[in-house]
C-alpha cells in the first residue's frame, strides 16, 4: 500500500479538488462511515462505447496494494490495474443546470464516446 498526500513534490495518482473533496466527504458522513479509515474508491472497468469506463463507490478501509490519495480529508483508493489508466487525472466535481456529479479529467485519454461515459487510452 502506498499513501500520497495533498502537497509535496511527488507525483499522484490522481488530484482532488477540493469541491470534489468537500462532496465526498459530506456523503461519506452521510453513510455513516468513518472517514478516517473509508474513502472513495476510483477505478477502470471494460465496458461503453470506446472501451473503459470510469466507477466509483465508497469503501469503508483500502486493498492492501492501493495507491491512497488524501487530499481535502478525502481519503481516495485506487487499485493497481486502474492506475495504468487514471495516472496524472483530476477528480472533480460540477454542477450545473443539466447535470451535476463527479468528473474524471485524465490526460491519458486518446478517445471518448460521444455521451461522455466511455474513453480510451
Amino acid at each position: 500500500m502506498s499513501t500520497t498526500a495533498e502537497g509535496g513534490g511527488e507525483t499522484r495518482t490522481v488530484t482532488v479538488t477540493e469541491d470534489a473533496a468537500s462532496q465526498a466527504v459530506s456523503l461519506l458522513e452521510g453513510e455513516g462511515l468513518d472517514t478516517d479509515v473509508a474513502g472513495l474508491r476510483l477505478f477502470v472497468q471494460q465496458g461503453g462505447c470506446a472501451g473503459l469506463s470510469y466507477g466509483m463507490r465508497f469503501d469503508d478501509a483500502p486493498e492492501e496494494d492501493d495507491t491512497i490519495v488524501e487530499a481535502h480529508g478525502l481519503r481516495v483508493f485506487v487499485d493497481p490495474a486502474s492506475e495504468q489508466y487514471i495516472a496524472g487525472s483530476e477528480l472533480d466535481y460540477e454542477s450545473g443546470l443539466q447535470a451535476a456529479g463527479f468528473h474524471v479529467e485524465n490526460p491519458n485519454v486518446e478517445a471518448e464516446c460521444g455521451c461522455g461515459e466511455s474513453f480510451r487510452t
